[in-house]
């Protein structure tokens, strides 16, 4: 390229013999004045004295600059060829570019809504779960210790009340005994009576069903001499009838007791299993807490690595855009380049072929 632009600057540099040459136009002056202020044009003036001496200048300048021109297009066309290589490369590497930035913020915007709408609020009820049920366990421990601690006492109050009942009965039994025997009763006897009724009455005062039992007969002792075998044949059956009724009271609270038993077994049963239950659950909760906490880490390693990999492709693309605008600058600086030797070698061309440039070479040479 340089031989051939140097050709260029030849012809020109050629003219530049006497640029105040009558024969030239004003357009024509200016045109010769820059380049025989250049160093090139003095060399190509000093090239073109010799070679126009020859003879064979205008014929062979003419070939020059004509296939000057051509290589000088050839090779634009071939800089316009890379040129719009680079730029579908350059297209296609933005698009790709783009388009993997566009799939990375889908998958850290997906990244990021699981972590906050999933992950966290499964995290908050899983632990709220937990909670409940550690103390579903203490409200089921406390419920159990209550229980026991109420069977004890319901247990106390009927071995009482079975202690009070079986001391009437012996009082009672007592009593029918002492009267079996009675035909002619002493005072001591019937002092004794009386003080087994009081025994009776006081082993039965929590028990308002037979209080006015008691009071009739301490009321009979206390009117009746036993004298009178009638008045005895109704205490008689006055004690047999209070003794049913409490052998019968002992037969219900045994029955309830045994009930209360039944009933509180079937209790502890029931919370030992609830418990049981509670204590499997909390050991499924916890795994699901662990695969959440897990969950959550594998997460926020996946929204760092995806940050990651959205700075790298974004840096690919500033490079890829950095890199096309460089190879453009670059481009256009050529295409100006080239397009300015063209256009000089067209005006060399366009001066050669003018019948003024001829007449100027022949003055030249009959000068000399």
């Amino acid at each position: 390229m340089l031989k051939l632009a140097l050709c260029v600057l030849l012809v020109l540099g050629a003219t530049a013999i006497n640029v105040q040459s009558s024969i030239w136009t004003n357009r024509d002056q200016k045109a010769l004045a820059q380049i025989h202020s250049s160093g090139w044009g003095k060399f190509i003036l000093n090239y073109a004295e010799l070679h126009m001496s020859t003879g064979g200048i205008l014929s062979e300048l003419n070939s020059e600059i004509e296939k000057l021109v051509g290589e000088l297009e050839e090779e634009l066309a071939g800089v316009h060829h890379e040129f719009n290589r680079r730029t579908d490369v350059h297209n296609r590497e933005v698009s790709r570019l783009e388009q993997e930035i566009q799939d990375k913020e889908r998958e850290l915007f997906n990244a990021h809504d699981f972590y906050d709408n999933v992950l966290i609020p499964q995290r908050d009820r899983f632990a709220a779960q937990l909670e409940q049920l550690q103390e579903n366990i203490a409200h089921n421990r406390q419920t159990l210790e209550q229980a026991t601690v109420q069977r004890e006492n319901d247990h106390e109050t009927f071995e009482a009340e079975v202690a009070e009942h079986n001391d009437a009965i012996s009082a009672i039994d007592e009593c029918l005994q002492l009267l079996s025997t009675i035909t002619a009763p002493s005072l001591a006897q019937i002092k004794k009576v009386q003080k087994n009724l009081t025994k009776i009455q006081n082993s039965l005062k929590k028990h308002n069903q037979f209080q006015i039992f008691v009071k009739v007969l301490l009321e009979i002792t206390v009117e009746s001499n036993f004298a009178d075998q009638g008045a005895l044949r109704d205490i008689v059956v006055a004690f047999n009838n209070l003794r049913v009724e409490l052998v019968d009271s002992l037969n219900q609270i045994t029955a309830d007791e045994a009930q209360a038993v039944a009933d509180f077994n079937a209790q502890v049963a029931q919370l030992n299993q609830e418990h049981a239950e509670f204590q499997r659950a909390v050991v499924v909760k916890n795994a699901e807490i662990e695969a959440n906490a897990t969950k959550i880490e594998q997460t926020l390693d996946l929204i760092d690595e995806l940050d990651a990999d959205l700075a790298t492709l974004n840096g690919q693309l500033q490079a890829e855009n950095d890199d096309y605008a460089f190879a453009t600058d670059v481009y256009n600086s050529t295409v100006a380049e080239y397009n300015k030797e063209i256009n000089a070698a067209n005006q060399a061309l366009e001066l050669l072929n003018q019948p003024r440039f001829q007449d100027y070479v022949k003055s030249q040479l009959k000068g000399a």
